[in-house]
């Protein structure tokens, strides 16, 4: 515990501390302000370091780029592989368990120790792996590096501990389980083989033991050569040789026969009395030609062969085999059974496929019920015992990526009624059509832990679909999925959309997200500039959809174009609060001057019937202008007491009251500062007649600071006099995705400026990060689900774009298409990652595999990388105006938004509503709002918006606000209580507007004490107190990198300050004193599908798109870390092995039963020998509990040592027990050899030995 101590009151004339900070900034605690005062606020910060700890709690969605498959038909439990070293486990749903490869390796093949709880993995890096999964969290308990052989093929028989590996070079060795060495047996290719065969046979890609005699191995080469291996003998029972390759080979239950498949398209049979030629050779998809040949057929990857008890026609299912003059066909998975086939289309390349059975023994009836297919992008189980044969409903929330992911957002602690709700909605637009069993995988054990509680992960894809997800208890189930593309009218056939070049292939593509789960109102931005509000209703509707457009594309060219002598300022009169017409462009003749004033996209304006759920309410698009299109949507808000919706990009601001369907206010952000812009806004080239223009827009900092603090801004001095830039700070501000190296080209360019990060209560988006390059090529506009976009055409010297250009303006770039949500873009640091490319480009080419946009091409003035991070490590620098004079301005983007009850002025008394609008200078502006509270004026009356000139002032783009009163308590922002607006009315209970309200005063009982509020920008963290706007803490994050998230949640009773880093550190800070509590390099910044999805929310919990088709939630709190245990489902039950069937005396007499043998006495040590050591390397593996070690700790760590002593010692008694079974074991057959040695000789006489 600490008590800190600050100022109170008093400070109403101070400024902030100089964002540029000192050195002792970023120490352990945030540096106060040295004010003095007769009243001092004392908050208790219950926070510490041991509260905080992070770990990664459950994986999400299907696999990514999976690679095989594998099933314990006794523990009902899944494994899939993946190609970067992962694994999946699934049993029933909640039972979902992801464990990684240290080596990231691929696997090839998995193989489980049925029943025993145990799992081999075979990895590209020609590794072995053996799994413990009788814990929580599986761990490698073994690991067999080969070192001069490549690992092609492995098969484990049932209830045996050998396990037969084949290799690239044609040879099969042998590894004991227990152990994990090698065998000194080895099935040498050149032995296999007969000796007259002069070439090689190829890799072994077959491996598996007679149903009939355990003794007997059946060998398949690549080649087509396949050999029955006596193990006993170590020879070759025989040897046949085929002209196709072989893919797989699978038995029939009896050891007579098996079935192969070819690279031809074609199956073979064969029986074991005659192994000469196939006695039966099919092509199940091969037609025959008038010439009497088969068709060609692709190869049949894999077949699998079934008997079944209830028909004596068997299961033959194979993938693959469709013959090659059927173009565009899916492809397929075959079901052969007796003379029926049936062809199961997929949407995806078919990775793997097992069929599930009743009985692990291979020489009994299989009894196939079901058949699990892995594709590329998809999981599903077909039904067997149907003749339709349905898939089964996959419990598993494997369609995450049926649409691109483009944005998350994250709750926690939602209300409690909320989520059965959404599943009720949701369970009617359900498919039908699936099989009514019970799903297949039902292994392991799981239950819902005691620190459960309500939580929802809500996803924007590609498509413009939303869906909400119940991820209560660390599980994932789709709750309500919602189409915005319902909206809009689809554009006729041959019809091109309007905003077909803004967005080509995805315009409703969702950017962000804005909920409020209390009132249940939805916001949503399109990458089409559009923004949709709904509103929550049990009941179906018929309504109208009412549209706003808003033309929000304030031009600033006229301030800044040299060659203007015009004297009228541009900007519109700031009382006014809505946008003026704009004069006529000189490129009226042009055909873009047909855009103008026009949508993206078509509302639909008829009566619409909306089902129960989410319903359209309210749409507000953004207009072209003068042939220019409207510029991407930064930042987001929406308060549903206030009935206000706010939203603003790199032009301005515009306010919405959704209630009224009115735009209250719509204005560029340099008209939000009205007379106190802090920065020297000059023109280009100073001229006389340009004098008004400049004392009308452009303001000096004396107008803003007082008096008393002119001196502790010197730093800023010689900036306001520069002449020659028109944003002169902007350079000096952190440089990172949302602020843009400076190009008069780009003055009008939406990639010039970024956007903010998630607001965890009310609004998560996706942030469109830019990056600009020294090659002049016109950025290509891409969709979320497209690849690296070429780059456009090169303009013409003096062609048809050269005198456009040329009335363009300095200051106006050529028009380029948006970029989509889903292929983002980073201005990472430079460090030693850019080493060995060519440029800038070319080295996040490599990395994120994105677009990247360029210059214009009539800009020749650019500035090297170097000299660029050079300035961005630099906040403020004097420069004279000849160097400015070239240096090259972006507008200045609103980057987040928040409403609040706070103070606008100092002198203000009482908190009212207002606006927080945070922008790319790092400056953050509060707006105030004039609500009427009574319903019936609140309906009528106009709301009043004023800005004001209240700055305050950070280093970087501000990201994220945030107030606590003056006890260090969280205010919630005020809300409405939900409420029906299509319910059926009852007269004597109208409905009516229930607000409630969260006031910084309504804990205190003076209710002039103020709150403190929040701002976090890409760099630095600060505390004011309001509303003297006096700066108490401040903290600077990071001076190599850029803050990506930022977020104020609650945690164990408290608050703190979560960010996450570009440069992979997850970080929280206490507040407010903003003493850093953790600092973990935790996830490298190698994909901007982290930096668009990641998002932190109350509990210590947050998550992050971590492949295209997978979330992964982590947890950052101690207490969440300790309590993961309890909620993660048991892989591992106690479950009897099924008993061997019995065959009879009559049937296993005349059919041969199966015979069994010792391969202990063939493959142990005493009979073989010792493996090479050459070979293979034995690598130990951590086996669960040193990982137990290193995850105890905190609070809870002395219990969890001792927990883990008490299993060490259990596990050595084990041991010992093992090791004295096995010393008896010994002692009885030495007391054996000895009794039988003492009965030969007994009766010799001595002259006999």
């Amino acid at each position: 515990m600490k008590k800190f101590r600050k100022v109170l009151d008093g400070l109403t004339t101070s400024s902030p501390v100089n964002p540029s900070g000192s050195s002792s900034c970023g120490s352990a605690a945030g540096t106060p302000s040295a004010a003095q005062t007769p009243r001092e606020l004392e908050i208790q910060e219950t926070l510490t370091s041991e509260h905080f700890q992070i770990c990664k709690t459950v994986r999400h969605g299907f696999t990514y780029q999976p690679t095989a498959l594998a099933f314990d038909p006794v523990q009902k439990i899944l494994a899939i592989g993946s190609r970067s070293g992962g694994v999946r486990l699934l049993g029933r749903p909640g039972v979902d368990c992801y464990c990684l490869h240290e080596t990231g390796a691929a696997v090839l093949q998995l193989q489980f120790l049925i029943n025993e709880g145990a799992l081999v993995t075979a990895c590209a890096d020609d590794t072995l792996h053996l799994w413990n999964l009788r814990q929580r969290r599986p761990a490698v308990l073994h690991s067999l590096k080969f070192n001069r052989e490549r690992i092609t093929f492995c098969h484990l028989p049932f209830q045996s501990k050998w396990l037969y590996v084949g290799t690239e070079r044609g040879n099969t060795h042998i590894v004991n389980i227990e152990s994990f060495v090698l065998s000194g047996y080895v099935i040498m290719w050149n032995k296999a083989i007969e000796l007259s065969t002069k070439t090689h046979p190829g890799p072994v890609v077959h491996l598996s033991d007679s149903p009939k005699d355990e003794g007997k191995l059946l060998i398949g080469f690549e080649s087509g050569t396949i050999i029955m291996w006596d193990l006993r003998a170590k020879r070759a029972d025989f040897r046949i040789y085929y002209d196709e390759a072989i893919h797989s080979a699978s038995w029939h239950h009896d050891g007579r026969q098996f079935m192969c498949s070819h690279s031809d398209g074609s199956l073979s049979m064969w029986n074991l009395r005659n192994t000469a030629k196939p006695f039966q050779v099919t092509f199940p998809h091969g037609k025959t030609q008038r010439d009497g040949r088969k068709e060609s057929c692709k190869p049949i990857l894999k077949v699998e062969y079934k008997t079944s008890r209830n028909s004596s026609e068997a299961f033959v299912i194979f993938s693959g085999g469709l013959s090659y003059d059927k173009a565009g066909r899916r492809p397929t998975l075959t079901i052969m059974h007796g003379k029926a086939i049936t062809v199961l289309e997929m949407d995806y390349p078919i990775v793997d496929f097992m069929v599930l059975c009743d009985t692990p023994y291979l020489n009994e009836i299989q009894e196939p019920y079901a058949v699990v297919v892995l594709l590329e992008k998809d999981f599903v189980v077909v039904d067997l015992t149907q003749s339709n044969f349905p898939i089964f409903e996959n419990p598993y929330p494997m369609d995450i990526h049926e649409s691109p992911v483009t944005c998350t957002a994250y709750f926690a602690d939602c209300p409690p009624d909320i989520i059965p709700i959404l599943y009720s909605i949701g369970a009617k637009h359900k498919k039908t059509g699936y099989s009514h069993k019970e799903w297949p995988l039902s292994g392991g054990t799981w239950t819902v832990g005691s620190q459960a509680y309500p939580e929802i992960i809500i996803t924007g894809h590609a498509d413009g679909s939303i869906k909400f997800w119940d991820a209560t208890a660390i599980t994932l189930q789709m709750l309500y999925k919602l189409k915005t593309s319902k909206v809009f009218e689809k554009p006729k056939t041959g019809e091109v959309g309007r905003g077909a070049e803004l967005v080509e292939d995805d315009p409703f593509a969702i950017q962000m997200i804005s909920w409020c789960p209390q009132s249940r109102i939805f916001c949503v931005v399109g990458i089409s500039t559009h923004v949709i509000l709904y509103r929550f209703s049990k009941h179906d509707a018929n309504t109208t959809i009412t549209s706003l457009e808003v033309r929000l594309q304030c031009d600033m060219e006229d301030v800044i174009s040299p060659s203007d002598t015009e004297n009228t300022p541009y900007f519109s009169d700031p009382s006014s609060h809505s946008p003026q017409p704009q004069p006529p462009s000189p490129r009226s003749s042009t055909p873009d001057s047909v855009r103008d004033s026009i949508p993206c996209l078509k509302v639909k304006n008829r009566m619409i019937r909306m089902p129960p759920g989410y319903q359209a309410e309210l749409v507000v698009q953004l207009l072209w202008v003068d042939g220019e299109p409207p510029q991407q949507i930064s930042s987001l808000d929406l308060n549903s007491a206030y009935g206000l919706l706010a939203f603003g990009n790199c032009n301005g601001v515009a306010v919405v009251d959704y209630l009224q369907k009115t735009v209250l206010l719509c204005m560029s952000t340099l008209e939000l500062y009205g007379s106190a812009d802090p920065f020297q806004r000059l023109t280009r080239s100073p001229r006389k007649n340009r004098q008004s223009t400049t004392d009308f827009c452009m303001r000096g900092l004396s107008n803003f600071y007082s008096d008393s603090k002119k001196r502790t801004r010197t730093s800023y001095q010689s900036l306001t006099e520069l002449s020659d830039n028109q944003v002169s700070l902007d350079l000096e501000r952190s440089k990172s995705p949302t602020s843009a190296p400076y190009t008069p080209s780009l003055h009008n360019d939406p990639r010039g400026t970024g956007e903010p990060v998630s607001n965890l209560r009310s609004c998560h988006y996706s942030p469109v990060f830019y990056l600009l390059d020294n090659d002049h090529v016109n950025g290509h506009c891409t969709s979320p689900t497209s690849q690296p976009c070429p780059s456009g055409r090169g303009r013409v010297p003096g062609g048809l774009e050269g005198p456009r250009l040329a009335r363009r303006g300095p200051g106006r770039p050529p028009f380029r298409k948006a970029q989509s949500a889903a292929c983002m873009e980073v201005s990472l640091p430079v460090s030693s990652l850019t080493e060995g490319y060519s440029s800038r480009r070319a080295m996040l080419q490599q990395l994120h595999g994105v677009s990247m946009y360029s210059h214009d091409e009539h800009h020749t003035t650019t500035y090297s990388w170097s000299e660029r991070e050079s300035r961005e490590n630099s906040f403020s620098r004097s420069r004279s105006s000849s160097v400015s004079s070239i240096d090259k301005e972006t507008k200045e983007a609103v980057t987040t938004l928040q409403f609040a009850e706070s103070y606008s002025r100092k002198s203000d008394t009482l908190p009212t509503p207002c606006l927080w609008v945070g922008t790319s200078l790092g400056l953050a502006l509060i707006i105030p709002l004039s609500i009427p509270t009574d319903e019936q004026e609140r309906q009528e009356d106009p709301v009043t918006v004023a800005p004001t000139a209240t700055v305050l002032m950070l280093k970087g783009s501000v990201l994220r606000f945030g107030f606590l009163d003056c006890g260090g308590a969280l205010i919630l922002n005020p809300y409405e209580v939900w409420r029906d607006q299509h319910a059926p009315e009852e007269p004597d209970r109208p409905r009516k507007r229930k607000l409630v309200n969260f006031s910084p005063s309504s804990s205190q009982e003076a209710s002039g004490d103020g709150h403190l509020a929040v701002v976090c920008s890409e760099r630095q963290a600060k505390v004011f107190l309001m509303p003297s706007q006096a700066c108490l803490y401040v903290h600077n994050i990071t001076e190599s990198s850029f803050v990506l998230r930022a977020d104020v949640v609650s945690v164990c009773n408290s608050v703190c300050l979560a960010i996450f880093c570009a440069n992979g550190h997850i970080m929280t800070l206490s507040l407010p004193s903003l003493r850093p509590l953790l600092d973990v390099n935790y996830l490298p910044l190698t994909d901007m599908r982290i930096a668009r999805t990641f998002c932190f929310t109350n509990g210590g919990q947050a998550l992050y798109l971590c492949s295209p088709t997978e979330i992964q939630r982590i947890a950052y709190s101690q207490e969440m870390c300790d309590n993961l245990q309890e909620m993660l489902g048991e892989l591992f039950t106690p479950i009897e092995t099924p008993e061997a069937q019995n065959r009879g005396f009559l049937k296993g007499f005349f059919g041969g039963n199966a015979q069994t043998f010792d391969r202990e006495e063939l493959f142990g040590e005493a009979a073989a020998g010792k493996g090479s050591r050459s070979l293979a390397q034995h690598i130990p593996g951590q086996g669960g509990m040193e990982g137990m070690k290193a995850a105890a700790g905190g609070v809870v760590g002395e219990l969890a040592r001792a927990r883990i002593a008490l299993d060490e010692r259990g596990q050595r008694l084990g041991e010992l027990e093992e090791r004295t079974a096995l010393m008896m074991t010994s002692a009885e057959t030495f007391s054996k050899h000895a009794h039988e040695l003492m009965l030969k000789c007994k009766d010799k006489k001595w002259y006999q030995f």
